[in-house]
């Protein structure tokens, strides 16, 4: 890192929280290029599906509880 970004940062991280994400954010969307023009419509046949798919089986899927106990796990073993 340069010393005219080290100053950058240092005077960025003074801010208030808030203001900290709002750079965050800019910063993180700036590295991600172009946004793909066929990407939104292509998430929202995809969540379509799959409220279908939840809302003909109500009973299909599993607990959060047990989703985040398997995840939990699976940190904790490394």
């Amino acid at each position: 890192m340069g010393e005219q970004a080290r100053r950058l940062l240092e005077e960025v991280l003074r801010l208030p929280i808030q203001d900290r994400a709002g750079f965050a954010t800019e910063i993180i969307a700036s590295l991600d290029g172009e946004a793909d023009p066929g990407a939104e419509a292509a998430w929202a046949v995809e969540v379509e599906a799959r409220a279908r798919r939840a809302l003909a089986d109500p009973e299909g899927g599993t607990d959060w509880d047990v989703v985040r106990a398997r995840v939990e796990s699976k940190l904790r073993q490394g």
